[in-house]
């Protein structure tokens, strides 16, 4: 799972005004003093009211000022990942690498771990056991533990691929025969609340892990850029020093 900054409009200052000018008012930074952000960008300090003001729009749900930011990723994840991704549709826009327009090597994802199926009662998600065990799905005597096969299996579908984009097949067409475990990539542009109400949603235990994986990496890059919203949207602790 990659997640890439590419770039943001907006601070926490922003939120502060788009709500304040409610009752036609506006704040500034506390001091003029300001500190790079982890992207290089410089970042003003709040005031305490200020920041007391996003806490209690967090808090009380009045999300419209936490809309007027906006933040640009690139993601580079497996189909099966982007299915659960595209879901967010609200606040969100995606443009994604068409197949239609290449037909480059694809690549794959393989996870670390073959995870079992959860009890029988639970509809979807993983159990806590790992499948260590070696396995033959045709018969043979020769037994090779799931990674041997499933890697067996991408390279057919890429072997594949190729034979039917060198028979002169279309690459819209072509593209049937590759798995979702490929990659695929987009640029996803976003406002401040919506990627809060999707992180919340993807960082919660009960998400599938590899969408986990790709939400901590929100994390790491919006509450650089947005401490105090951030923290109160998410109910984090603020990192670095975002009041005075």
């Amino acid at each position: 799972m990659k997640a890439d900054y590419i770039d943001h409009m907006g601070d926490d200052l922003r939120v502060v005004n788009a709500a304040r000018v409610s009752f036609d008012k506006e704040s500034d930074w506390a001091t003029d003093e300001n500190s790079p952000d982890g992207h290089g960008l410089p970042t003003g300090i709040l005031k305490e009211e200020d920041a007391r003001l996003i806490s209690y729009l967090a808090r009380n749900g009045h999300w419209t000022p936490f809309s007027h930011p906006m933040i640009t990723m690139r993601e580079t994840i497996p189909i099966f990942v982007a299915r659960q991704r595209f879901k967010h549709m609200v606040g969100f826009t995606y443009n994604e690498v068409s197949r239609r327009y290449v037909d480059d090597t694809p690549e794959f994802f393989s996870p670390d771990v073959w995870r079992a199926r959860p009890d029988a009662s639970i509809k979807q998600g993983s159990g806590d056991r790992t499948i260590k065990e070696f396995v033959n799905p045709y018969g043979e005597p020769e037994h090779h533990p799931v990674e041997h096969w499933f890697d067996r299996w991408m390279e057919d579908a890429e072997f594949n691929y190729n034979k039917l984009l060198e028979w002169d097949v279309a690459p819209e067409q072509a593209r049937m025969v590759l798995p979702q475990s490929m990659y695929t990539s987009y640029y996803v542009t976003g406002s401040l609340a919506a990627w809060a109400r999707a992180y919340k949603q993807r960082i919660d235990s009960h998400a599938q892990k590899e969408i986990q994986d790709l939400a901590k990496q929100w994390d790491a890059i919006i509450q650089t850029l947005f401490p105090v919203s951030w923290a109160a949207l998410t109910g984090q602790r603020p990192v670095g020093t975002g009041t005075i």
